[in-house]
């Protein structure tokens, strides 16, 4: 597993230190999807991701629903200037909710640091009409390889829920608008993967 160190710091921040973080554990951990730079390895406890969709998309994405046993690999970012209104937008079929006090990072200050989900009530399970799209999914694994390795890819694919769930091919024409384009070695792990998970895939 990536080692995460911690730090002890004092509770007073110097002024000059971003005082406002996001934790990514999607699309967000690749960062050729946002342009939020200072991004450091970090971990959420208490949470475990999910496939859902919403009224708004008629797509599936990843959500994080408690869980107290479980701990997920991610990204922390500053907001500059603790200005949220690009991200939240970005994240609009999502709550926005303080998660400082359940994430391990190797900042030497203690920020705030906020995590994206979707409220309960509002999201349902993936099926045909609202499948997981394999452009998004193979920027998310991007993203984990190039942060945590192949060992990390696994353990994204243990700590999500809804691998039950049909997924859309749509390499070739991709519908996810962050979409990436994938080498042969990270398009061969995405499909072994699901491979492993005997997910259905579905054409467009």
């Amino acid at each position: 597993m990536t080692q995460i160190k911690t730090y002890t710091a004092d509770t007073t921040s110097a002024p000059d230190l971003p005082e406002a973080y996001f934790f990514g554990y999607g699309s967000l951990v690749n960062r050729d999807t946002h342009h939020f730079r200072n991004a450091e390895l970090a971990r959420l406890k208490g949470w475990r991701r999910a496939w859902r969709h919403t009224v708004i998309r008629p797509v599936a994405y990843l959500t994080v629903i408690p869980d107290p046993v479980a701990e997920i690999d991610g990204l922390i970012a500053p907001v500059p200037a603790a200005d949220w209104a690009a991200l939240d937008e970005r994240e609009g079929a999502y709550d926005r909710i303080a998660a400082h006090g359940q994430i391990t990072h190797s900042l030497a200050h203690r920020p705030e640091i906020a995590v994206y989900t979707i409220p309960e009530g509002k999201h349902g399970a993936p099926d045909e009409t609202c499948p997981v799209l394999l452009s998004y999914l193979d920027v998310v694994v991007q993203g984990y390889l190039r942060e945590f390795g192949e060992q990390g890819v696994q353990r994204f694919f243990d700590t999500t829920d809804g691998w039950d769930a049909p997924v859309l091919n749509d390499r070739a024409d991709p519908v996810y608008p962050r979409h990436r384009t994938l080498n042969e070695h990270e398009r061969a792990l995405v499909d072994d993967m699901l491979a492993e998970r005997k997910v259905r895939l579905l054409t467009r």
